[in-house]
């Protein structure tokens, strides 16, 4: 299911949250569980990762992570805005010390120009550090494509956070 470059790179994420007794969360929205699934995908997670929200509607990224009703309207669910939101929800509503958030429009319908399909914002987060949130224009042409290229940077970013 998952690429063997992405499971490597899963695996070095919870390495280095397992030597620094960290726990790590993910809150997904257009990966639908990707990443949860790529790290429970690896023996051992569980030491290192107690849960993951997917939270594909607006309704549900205010309900289980606390995004606030107006930061949606105001900025739309695939902004900078909704990501950082996110990323500081699941770290509240989680026992995690490392989070990473993902909003996106993975197509092949739902873009716009503003908006176009294959944008996606990811958000991480360390307890104790800065939330960071990077946006991407992902080109890859294809839903599935979109998907894995945001694990991946979800993974490197999650990695990065960890490592402050």
């Amino acid at each position: 299911m998952f690429a063997p470059e992405l499971i490597a790179s899963a695996e070095a994420l919870l390495n280095a949250c397992r030597s620094r007794n960290l726990k790590i969360t993910a809150a997904e929205s257009c990966t639908g569980g990707l990443v949860t699934g790529i790290l429970t995908e690896i023996p051992g997670a569980s030491e290192a990762f107690d849960r993951g929200f997917v939270t594909y509607s607006n309704a549900a990224k205010s309900e289980m992570l606390g995004v606030p009703a107006p930061v949606i309207a105001r900025h739309g669910a695939v902004s900078a805005a909704v990501a950082l939101a996110m990323v500081e929800g699941a770290l509240k509503h989680a026992p995690a010390d490392v989070a990473v958030a993902i909003t996106g429009i993975a197509g092949p319908d739902g873009g716009t120009i503003q908006k176009p399909v294959g944008l996606v914002y990811i958000a991480a987060h360390r307890k104790g550090g800065d939330a960071v949130a990077h946006r991407f224009n992902f080109t890859s042409g294809t839903r599935y494509g979109i998907r894995m290229e945001s694990v991946r940077e979800a993974l490197r970013l999650a990695l990065e956070a960890v490592q402050q």
